[in-house]
């Protein structure tokens, strides 16, 4: 198989071995963490509490990150948080290896490694049309998403290795290492268009003008709203499909069974969107991920594991097209000097209601019943999905911006 031509590229090799190291380690830390954790005597409250820091200090962080990175020079930005991470996260490791701190101390920890991650986000994005030309945006995202399902299979597998043989710091040190991995390969890279220049502007100055940019883009505003709304309803796959696999399909079996399928498919996915050149970039991508929930009908209904694990690899598949062309779009149609704190829009928009959706659809669920809640979260889900499409900005966009003039 002939590789991907933006891999000739010596500088998008570094970025993107800086991915593979980073994004293996982060899929590492939910189950080292929670099993760190219980095993020194935590509740399952107490895990929530930890990763429930993490997450609010990443979109604590993101706006902040994204006018940093439209500020400062963007490699120089991803090697500080980088090196931010190993030290929290590093930490983490010490504290759970001596089996001393608190859950305070552990909370406080992973909120630095996600404020890191939260300015890392926007910033990364920003990044990439530095290192490879517009033509091969495609291919670079559709190998970190590649990069990313593997980490989805490979991360959960290695922790629980080393959970069980070495303890869980250790799967948490091995995560810090990661980052120290990352940080040396882009500090390597030599990149175009680093500098970022001067600028009069304060800080809520250029959050504002990143606002102006963000709502201009109707397009823009409309998927993200979308978004805002699929990641509620996400929460109830998160949150009742345990539930539906311990009462009704025989287990965690059946549920690491589907979450594995998931990521099977979203590696052919990264595959699939490497030759991806659609004419009209967000018909396609509503068109793809429409699949993604077929399963939560199926779930619903109590469909047999493998039919549901079956439209898991197939909703992944779509979902991971769906996004790699979604951030190619964004990066062409975006100025590059505006990228960083549009993505951070972007971002907080699309997370706003994570946290919301892990929380409501239980007691949803439990005011009807389980069936009922996955339903509702079907419909909503379909139907924030296709609604963009009534903005015309959304069906016209094209595949390249139109020409400087034109």
């Amino acid at each position: 198989m002939r590789l991907p031509a933006v891999l000739h590229e010596r500088e998008y090799r570094l970025l993107f071995g800086a991915q593979l190291s980073s994004l293996l380690g982060d899929q590492m830390v939910t189950v080292a963490l929670a099993f760190g954790i219980l095993d020194h005597g935590g509740s399952a409250s107490d895990v929530g509490i930890v990763l429930a820091a993490r997450s609010l200090a990443v979109i604590a962080f993101l706006l902040g990150g994204g006018v940093i990175g439209d500020r400062l020079p963007r490699r120089a930005v991803l090697v500080a948080t980088d090196v931010v991470r190993i030290g929290s996260q590093g930490a983490v490791a010490a504290v759970l290896i001596s089996g001393g701190g608190s859950i305070a101390l552990l909370a406080a920890l992973s909120a630095a490694t996600g404020a890191a991650t939260g300015v890392f986000n926007p910033t990364a994005t920003g990044f990439l049309p530095e290192v490879v030309s517009p033509q091969g945006l495609q291919e670079a995202n559709a190998l970190r998403s590649l990069a990313s399902s593997g980490g989805r299979i490979a991360g959960p597998l290695l922790a629980g290795l080393l959970v069980a043989t070495a303890g869980a710091g250790w799967a948490i040190a091995v995560d810090a290492a990661s980052y120290a991995v990352s940080a040396a390969l882009v500090a390597a890279m030599s990149v175009r268009g680093a500098g970022r220049g001067e600028t009069s502007e304060s800080f809520l100055d250029e959050l504002r003008t990143g606002w102006t940019a963000f709502r201009s883009m109707t397009w823009l505003v409309a998927i993200v709203a979308s978004a805002a709304v699929g990641n509620l309803c996400n929460g109830a796959w998160k949150v009742l499909g345990p539930v539906v696999a311990k009462n009704e399909l025989g287990g965690v079996g059946a549920w690491s069974a589907i979450v594995a399928a998931a990521g099977a498919g979203g590696i052919l996915g990264g595959l699939l969107a490497l030759r991806l050149a659609p004419r009209r970039p967000l018909v396609f991508m509503t068109c793809a991920v429409s699949v993604f929930f077929v399963q939560f009908a199926l779930l619903a209904v109590v469909a047999p594991t493998a039919i549901i694990a079956v439209s898991a690899f197939a909703g992944e598949v779509g979902m991971i097209l769906g996004m790699t062309v979604w951030e190619s779009s964004m990066q062409r149609h975006v100025e590059a000097r505006l990228l960083s704190r549009v993505s951070a829009y972007d971002w907080l928009g699309s997370l706003v209601f994570e946290p919301i959706g892990l929380a409501i659809w239980g007691p949803v669920a439990a005011a009807t019943s389980t069936g009922t809640a996955l339903w509702i979260a079907f419909g909503l889900g379909v139907t924030s999905l296709f609604a963009p499409l009534l903005v015309r900005a959304v069906r016209e966009l094209p595949a390249e911006p139109a020409p400087s003039g034109a």
